[in-house]
């Protein structure tokens, strides 16, 4: 999958003009590309569509329209665009009370390493987390967690005939496992070409 460049991008006036139209999509395009496994752990899966509008809300909220600043938001983003050979998604581990968000985020340190996917009978992968910086401390772990699934030529051959996908965690404290629908299969298989 490419990366962005300046060319992909709107200005920030057209932007505003396309924004609505723009948003409609992106929501219905991100509408398969979204996992939860278990009650509380989020898997949302980025492609250069997602991306893309990504870059285009931070250029718009921070009024950033100068070259240099752009190229910048790009090389933050563009890690995040899938290479092909892999899958890449925002995991986010989400509590609506403070305090039980608080208690669970003290015990589920490491829960980014212990997430899978596995396709037809072919074994677990597990995520690569937070290549970028660290986010868990000796206390806790964070809400939110960037990972990548690198996922070999026989696992990307099973995932585009059809295999079932499943994502998991294999945590102490969180044991979750859920297989996806065949549209979230299928827009997920897209990002391995």
């Amino acid at each position: 999958m490419d990366k962005l460049t300046p060319t992909d991008l709107l200005s920030l006036e057209e932007y505003h003009k396309q924004r609505p139209r723009l948003r409609a999509e992106v929501l219905a395009h991100k509408r398969h590309r979204q996992v939860g496994i278990g009650p509380n752990l989020t898997l949302y899966f980025e492609d250069r569509v997602t991306m893309r509008y990504q870059v285009q809300e931070m250029l718009r909220v921070e009024r950033i329209f100068e070259s240099e600043a752009i190229v910048e938001e790009l090389g933050a983003y563009n890690p995040l665009i899938p290479d092909g050979s892999n899958l890449k998604a925002t995991m986010m581990l989400e509590y609506p009370d403070v305090d039980e968000r608080r208690a669970a985020l003290e015990s589920l340190r490491g829960i980014e390493d212990r997430v899978y996917l596995e396709v037809g009978k072919l074994g677990r992968v597990f995520a690569n987390a937070d290549e970028d910086m660290t986010r868990t401390d000796s206390t806790k772990t964070s809400a939110v967690h960037f990972l990548r699934f690198e996922v070999d030529a026989p696992i990307r051959a099973s995932l585009k005939d059809a295999a079932k996908l499943r994502f998991g965690v294999d945590h102490d404290r969180y044991r979750y496992e859920v297989e996806v629908a065949d549209a979230v299969r299928a827009a997920l298989a897209g990002d391995l070409d």
